[in-house]
């Protein structure tokens, strides 16, 4: 049916940009993943891109390496529990209204980080690192009743970092790195199976019993690579107090899976300042972050291969985030964290069910372990406190038709945790 391929052409577009990297919400605003160290989650990332009391530094400013003076691994993981909800919704279609509520559309992900850095001299140092800066999953499940609007979303990314820093004096260092970043992906949306049930009367009810049930889009395994750099610099005002700012340069990735599908993403850049002060002849030092995410390039996503299908618009907004923290140097045995985040939701005007984008509140607590002088385990801990958030969605045939809606109120809370390992040579 012509009619038929026309409006699956049109609606994947919507469907495609209603949900790409959807669950991801649930961890930071957009899709961006805050997946360094387990640290960094102790302290809600407050500070992480000057305080240096890892390797994992390097991931937030390549010119923090020049405060190492010997080698230094830190290698770890983290786990993302999300909690999607949707509530007081409302699927509309040619058969009627009908209740849409889920509360199982979140997953557990985890993502693994590892960084190294090697001073040269008391000037150079230079670094390696892996780790993930977007990526999670989700699943709405066959159940969901309009299902055109969530579907089933798991992203994988993996920044491969190579960083140089140097010391120009006693205050400031500069560094630099190459980024090559590896993103994967599933993506599969179907029509809802109520879409219409009824007896077909006329062409609008024959073309939805034709799509009742069947598959919009089924990409599997798609992967692309993409190139992006950062560059950064500390200024030392002393040995107690010192600042760093950074910028990373985010490329587009083009992900192809086996059928010849095409999705271009356009990844957002970032900058972040951090300070870091403690307290003189005291045992405490109270840090701090404000990172901002250029989210309004995430303007559309571009489709290819064998999809044909039109560019959909995003509208987003630049956005960021605001966060500081506390450590209290305990003893030689122990170090304590703590930390609170502001996290300002991407979306704008444009909203989806399948993407619940919100402001974002983040309580962080963590230690740090010394095994002895040279290595230490860092445990990180954040609950991720969402706001519910008004949706209202359309689908349509080409000429205008509405086929189908949906409104909603949707919420999403995660819960993370960290576990490092970490040693000096």
């Amino acid at each position: 049916m012509n009619n038929t391929r026309l409006f699956k052409k049109s609606l994947l577009a919507v469907t495609i940009t209603a949900a790409t990297f959807a669950s991801s919400q649930a961890v930071a605003a957009g899709f961006q993943l805050n997946a360094q160290s387990a640290t960094g989650i102790g302290r809600a990332f407050a500070g992480d891109a000057v305080i240096a009391d890892n390797a994992s530094v390097m991931a937030r400013n390549p010119a923090a390496m020049a405060l190492f003076d010997k080698t230094s691994l830190s290698l770890g993981f983290e786990t993302i529990i999300t909690d999607i909800q949707v509530k007081d919704a409302t699927y509309t279609s040619a058969n009627g209204p009908q209740a849409s509520n889920y509360d199982n559309a979140g997953g557990t992900s985890v993502a693994p980080n590892i960084h190294l850095i090697v001073p040269v001299n008391d000037k150079f140092a230079w670094g390696v690192n892996a780790y993930s800066n977007f990526g999670t999953s989700t699943d709405f499940g066959d159940d969901f009743v309009g299902a055109e609007y969530g579907g089933e979303t798991d992203i994988m990314s993996m920044n491969i970092g190579l960083s140089g820093s140097y010391r120009l004096n006693d205050q400031w260092s500069f560094g630099a790195g190459l980024d090559v970043i590896y993103g994967k992906g599933t993506l599969k949306r179907s029509f809802s199976d109520t879409l219409y049930t009824g007896s077909i009367v006329d062409g609008t009810t024959g073309l939805l019993s034709a799509l009742n049930g069947s598959e919009i889009v089924n990409i599997d395994g798609a992967d692309g690579w993409g190139v992006g750099f950062n560059i950064g610099t500390v200024y030392e005002l002393d040995e107690n107090n010192r600042f760093g700012l950074s910028y990373r340069y985010s490329p587009e990735i083009t992900a192809k899976d086996s059928q010849g599908q095409e999705i271009t993403l356009p990844l957002p850049d970032m900058a972040e300042f951090s300070g870091y002060h403690r307290i003189d002849e005291t045992k405490f030092a109270v840090h701090y972050s404000l990172q901002w995410v250029g989210w309004k390039a995430f303007d559309q996503i571009a489709f290819g291969g064998t999809l044909d299908a039109p560019a959909s618009e995003y509208k987003w907004k630049n956005a960021g985030h605001v966060s500081i923290g506390g450590t209290y140097y305990l003893n030689n045995d122990w170090t304590l964290r703590t930390g609170y985040m502001y996290d300002i939701a991407a979306q704008d005007d444009l909203k989806s069910v399948s993407v619940p984008d919100s402001d974002r509140q983040w309580l962080s607590a963590g230690f740090t372990y010394h095994i002895d002088s040279a290595s230490n385990v860092d445990f990180g801990f954040t609950y991720l406190i969402g706001e519910d958030v008004k949706n209202v969605e359309e689908n349509y045939e080409v000429g205008g038709t509405t086929l189908s809606s949906i409104s909603a109120t949707t919420r999403a809370d995660a819960i993370l945790v960290g576990l490092q390992y970490s040693r000096s040579f």
